[in-house]
């Protein structure tokens, strides 16, 4: 883990989605943070002492899916598939499918193994199974507020976190789309996560905080930024009462915030390959490209 030292920052962004505002300082104490994703490697030693089973490794429950056939109840996870050419940008369904069989051990669905992909970050990690590793491990998840800090890696209030540009002298910094998305990948992974390490690390020495994966935050979700008092340091604390308030219309399950963005991040659809971006998702949703890392008290 590396150790971040407390301070205020500007957190959020004007320039792109509603939901990074309003701009405000924000308080954080000093933290530790792991210097990487927790990797298939890491995850399945928790797993081998824990005997843990994974949420997308369990059938769903009939009383919360009523509506849903029995075979669509069988464990499973969403899973990312490029189309075969450009297609209408408002419809995730068109590259998102439910597979059955899909989890941390598969990836993509029963034929995918991850044997290879150890120094990879774990992915189809519902919230869940993030808090149960990190109490495994004695740490907990970073708060929004300490994952955006680090992130920027001392560069406070600049678009990315390693300047303005994007892609500065041509170059790719993080593990994010290159070409059209969602079908034309020329990134030098393409469409799948990237090695922990493989892009250059922050100003804290901190990898892959953007791109690569989404990660795991304990704040619940909500449309914008709540300020927090001017001289009260964030820890991310809710009323339990906000966790209803966060799901989405029509569910009852919580939502949480998702940061860094990951290699389905696109100019041309998804520019949230910054240190202010964030994402709703609910806390019983796996894909294949969502992790997590950790974080503890200093």
């Amino acid at each position: 883990m590396v150790r971040i030292p407390g301070g205020r920052f500007r957190m959020g962004s004007a320039e792109f989605y509603p939901d990074e505002q309003p701009v405000h300082e924000r308080e954080v104490a000093g933290f530790l943070i792991d210097r990487h994703t927790v990797t298939n490697a890491d995850f399945a030693a928790f797993v081998e002492a824990t005997g843990y089973l994974t949420v997308a490794e369990r059938p769903l429950d009939a009383g919360l899916f009523p509506e849903l056939p029995e075979e669509d109840l069988r464990p499973g996870a969403m899973v990312f598939t490029a189309t075969a050419g450009p297609v209408d940008l408002t419809d995730w369904r068109q590259w998102w499918r439910w597979e059955p069989g899909a989890s941390w051990r598969h990836p993509e669905g029963v034929d995918s193994v991850i044997h290879d992909r150890m120094d990879r970050p774990v992915v189809q990690v519902a919230y869940e199974d993030a808090t149960a590793y990190a109490a495994w491990a004695g740490k907990r998840l970073p708060t929004e507020a300490e994952h955006e800090y680090a992130a920027r890696g001392g560069i406070d209030g600049a678009r990315f976190a390693w300047g303005e540009e994007a892609y500065p002298g041509g170059e790719a910094q993080a593990n994010s789309w290159i070409g059209r998305f969602p079908w034309d990948n020329r990134g030098r992974f393409g469409a799948t996560p990237a090695p922990v390490g493989s892009y250059p690390a922050n100003g804290y020495g901190l990898f892959d905080m953007i791109g690569n994966v989404w990660e795991w935050t304990s704040d619940y979700y909500a449309p914008r930024h709540t300020v927090p008092g001017a001289h009260a340091p964030d820890r991310g604390a809710r009323a339990d009462l906000f966790a209803a308030s966060s799901a989405e219309p029509g569910s009852a399950t919580p939502r949480r915030v998702l940061k860094g963005g990951s290699y389905l991040c696109s100019p041309d659809y998804c520019l949230r390959f910054r240190p202010a971006a964030r994402s709703p998702q609910a806390e019983d949703t796996a894909t294949t490209h969502i992790g997590f890392r950790c974080a503890a008290d200093a």
